[in-house]
């Protein structure tokens, strides 16, 4: 799966063509030497054969240490909204590029829902948001890339182990390493698998003999509808939708973990965005989530977006694949989802408020700038305190609460919203 867009982006010298290899051994340290004669001694006692330890290590080879380096919204001077990240993802060209081609394709992806039970529409979404339909790969050699990953300090661990896995493929699949061609991370593929949910889940869609998940489309759709399938994907629910909210909705009963039968959240005055009543199954589990806050959209999510975090752990990016997804399967014509200036916020102001949360021993937070689900839960816990709603998103009168807090008697006096001028 795609593992890029939850770890800090590296800027990686690393050469896709094993030729470029050899011209730089002279300049590997002693220390890179020995460690990568431990490495491949590693490998081949985990039992990866010699004859793919010396195919794929036939020269000595290094590349620099990859220097880690923030990801560009760790420096930027705001962080990217819900809305921000969807309609960047999910635009004009990406809609109208994924109904062709799902229309193009429907006979095979009537057979994956046949199968394994994972509508059509969404394996062309997971597609779409992954590799713009197959048009973008990554451009790295998936060995190259971990072997350098594995020797960086960062996350060794994680990354030698993806290497083993990767290593496997070659030895039960007589695949040609040098056309394993994904993401800087080692994501493979049209749909980005990492090594390890290749060995788990790959199939043999089309009984070649071999599974190819970069040539055959085949093999890798069927090997994203097998992962989905395994961990427990419902062919019968949408992964949710848009809703409108009572004016008295308790905002601390919003989260992705806070799961009610649709029945429950009815009694609770939740609606479809048009504030007609939802269809679906009384007794069917959804959670409400907000990610812009009590100012921005509100969302009921079901249990296949829950299995698009497990593809990738972001709400963000669940929603994205959801919405393409409906899209794709409707043959609607796109419009973005509109943006609320108010729900804007500086990554300074959410380090202020990660900052004041550790200090007061509320939370173990990551001071990253980055609004996660971890600051999120503590955000609510703050907003409790200070008599917020407790809604999980950061806004003016919690930052100046914060900016006013007295570790004796605690929370200032209520402070009045701010007034966003045109410009702002």
């Amino acid at each position: 799966m795609s593992f890029h867009r939850q770890i800090s982006m590296l800027a990686i010298a690393l050469s896709v063509a094993t030729a470029a290899c050899a011209n730089v051994t002279s300049f590997a340290p002693p220390e890179y030497l020995s460690w990568l004669d431990e490495l491949k001694a590693d490998m081949a006692q985990r039992g990866i054969s010699k004859k793919t330890l010396d195919t794929v290590y036939a020269q000595d080879f290094y590349h620099p240490e990859p220097e880690v380096v923030k990801k560009d919204r760790h420096q930027a001077e705001f962080v990217l909204t819900s809305t921000e990240y969807v309609n960047r993802l999910v635009n004009k060209k990406r809609v109208a590029e994924g109904q062709h081609r799902y229309q193009e394709l429907k006979p095979l992806m009537d057979k994956m829902e046949k199968k394994y039970g994972v509508q059509g529409n969404y394996l062309v979404a997971f597609w779409g948001v992954e590799t713009n339909y197959g048009s973008n790969f990554g451009g790295y050699n998936t060995i190259d890339a971990l072997t350098t990953l594995s020797y960086d300090k960062r996350r060794p661990t994680f990354f030698r182990n993806q290497l083993y896995e990767a290593l496997k493929i070659i030895d039960t699949w007589q695949i040609d390493y040098t056309k394993m061609q994904g993401s800087w991370a080692g994501a493979m593929g049209h749909f980005q698998f990492m090594p390890s949910t290749f060995n788990a889940y790959a199939v043999d869609f089309n009984q070649d003999g071999a599974i190819d998940i970069w040539r055959s489309f085949e093999d890798a759709s069927a090997s994203a509808a097998n992962y989905l399938s395994s961990i427990g994907w419902k062919e019968n629910e949408p992964w949710g939708m848009e809703v409108s909210l009572p004016w008295n909705f308790d905002f601390s009963q919003s989260g992705r973990n806070k799961s009610k039968s649709i029945k429950e959240w009815k009694k609770l005055g939740v609606k479809t965005k048009d504030k007609k009543a939802i269809k679906l199954a009384d007794d069917a589990k959804g959670a409400i989530i907000t990610p812009e806050g009590k100012k921005g959209p509100a969302y009921l999510v079901l249990n296949n977006f829950h299995k698009i975090m497990q593809w990738n752990r972001s709400e963000n990016y669940a929603l994205a694949v959801g919405i393409l997804a409906d899209y794709i399967a409707s043959g609607k014509s796109w419009k973005p989802l509109v943006a609320n200036p108010a729900t804007r916020l500086k990554t300074d102001d959410v380090l202020t408020i990660q900052s004041f949360i550790n200090k007061l021993g509320w939370g173990k937070l990551e001071e990253d700038g980055q609004l996660g689900s971890q600051t999120k839960e503590a955000v609510k816990k703050v907003q409790k305190a200070a008599r917020l709603p407790a809604d999980g998103y950061p806004d003016y009168q919690l930052l100046q609460k914060i900016k006013n807090y007295n570790p004796e008697i605690g929370f200032s006096v209520p402070v009045p919203e701010r007034k966003l001028h045109k410009g702002n």
